[in-house]
């Protein structure tokens, strides 16, 4: 559900092109290595199917040619939008630059935190992050040197985010193109500094991690001070509160991730991490030595054919070529589901208002699923914990697994998300103003 979701939220095209990698990879690439590669057959055991041996090809081949390509397509991504960057890092620098005065000569709705104490609570959180990258690197060199990457990246592509996120809207921030070359530049100062290996991989992931919430973060609270600007909130007060509620978060967030993971174990196919994937990949490749750089080195060249040949988002091609087929068809899903509906209403000659009142409750029922889904999964994670989950819910595995049972349910699901918005249309039950 959370994914058909997702896919009526992103909308047709973006689902489409996500889908087209998918097609790319499992219809074209893993039946072509299978072809020019028949030893692969030959190596079959006897409790393994063909589907199995597709499965094997798409993770150890396709995989990593993925990767090549997401790593040219973050910054090529980057690189499209690099009048923004310059002008978020510009901006940021200007504020920085006319901050400090008597904040009694400033309109209260101008007043952000003071600086000094804002430099200082940086220094003394410098401090712990310190140690923990000598912790997992045990290099005083390097953790000195990701400390400081850490504190100039974090500020300046924190800045780049809340600008984007500010200026366009919150699906415009570039998180992974930020973290993957944050990634990349620790991983590389790494090995330049001879911190190889597992503890070299943990040190560079931890810092990958920090700059990804960071960018995450700042997008966020761009568009919470966004708002609150607009109704005449006070900008120092909505900091502090932004600054609680991550410390909130922080503390509770731990249990139930730990709780998934426990249960359904983080990037298995019941819990993908497409980008927590990628970027253990990228830093075991580099750091660790374990990069099928041939592989990687034939993606690589294929997202320069794609940029060439203009594609729509060769990032979204190499994401639909990373994720497994069942995710990538159903986000498919979700996004026709919204061709349909916009489809019908051009058919019905609907109002704007009515257009937007359609849509907003698709996308109530869209942030439903999502929301549904994960709460439901964080629900059976903290009941099944510490015991065999055919023990804690008996049958659930085969009531999960069975096929008759999801060919009832997700036609149900689609029927809500495709006809109810077309139902309430002219109902005016819902405020016809879109949000962001």
């Amino acid at each position: 559900p959370a994914l058909l979701g997702v896919g009526f939220i992103v909308g047709p095209r973006v689902s489409s092109v996500l889908f087209s990698g998918a097609v790319l990879g499992w219809w074209l690439l893993v039946p072509l290595a299978i072809f020019l590669n028949p030893s692969l057959t030959q190596n079959l055991q006897p409790n393994q199917s063909m589907i199995d041996l597709a499965f094997d090809v798409w993770k150890n081949q396709v995989r990593p040619l993925a990767v090549g390509t997401m790593i040219v397509a973050a910054f090529y991504t980057l690189y499209g939008l690099r009048q923004s960057l310059i002008g978020g890092i510009q901006k940021a620098f200007k504020d920085f630059s006319l901050k400090g005065g008597n904040d009694n000569e400033i309109e209260r709705t101008e007043i952000d935190l003071n600086l000094k104490k804002v430099f200082i609570s940086i220094v003394i959180l410098a401090i712990p992050m310190f140690i923990l990258y000598d912790y997992f690197s045990n290099s005083l060199g390097g953790s000195l040197v990701l400390t400081i990457i850490m504190i100039i990246l974090g500020f300046l592509f924190a800045a780049v985010a809340g600008y984007l996120v500010g200026m366009i809207g919150s699906s415009n921030n570039p998180i992974s193109g930020l973290t993957l070359s944050t990634l990349l530049i620790a991983a590389i100062l790494m090995v330049g500094l001879g911190v190889t290996g597992m503890k070299g991989v943990a040190a560079v992931l931890a810092i990958a991690g920090v700059i990804c919430c960071a960018a995450g973060i700042a997008g966020d609270m761009m568009q919470d001070l966004k708002v609150g600007h607009i109704l005449g909130g006070t900008p120092w007060r909505m900091q502090i509160a932004e600054i609680v509620g991550v410390i909130c978060a922080a503390l509770v967030l731990a249990f139930p991730l730990a709780a998934l993971d426990k249960v359904y174990h983080i990037g298995s196919a019941e819990l993908p991490a497409p980008q927590a994937g990628l970027m253990a990949l990228m830093a075991k490749g580099i750091v660790g030595g374990q990069m099928a750089w041939p592989l990687v080195i034939v993606g690589i060249f294929f997202a320069f054919g794609l940029i060439l040949i203009n594609a729509p988002s060769p990032m979204l091609i190499a994401v639909g070529m990373y994720l497994p087929f069942e995710s990538t068809a159903a986000i498919f899903v979700g996004g026709l589901i919204k061709w349909w509906l916009e489809k019908n209403m051009e058919k019905r000659k609907a109002t704007a208002e009515e257009k937007t009142r359609a849509e907003n409750l698709g996308t109530l029922l869209s942030s439903g699923f999502i929301a549904g889904e994960a709460l439901m999964a964080v629900i059976l994670a903290f009941w099944v914990l510490g015991r065999n989950l055919t023990t804690a819910i008996p049958g659930l595995p085969h009531i999960a697994n069975n096929f008759w049972i999801s060919l009832l349910v997700y036609p149900a699901l689609i029927y809500l998300l495709a006809y109810m918005p077309l139902k309430k249309m002219k109902e005016g039950g819902l405020p016809s103003t879109h949000v962001d």
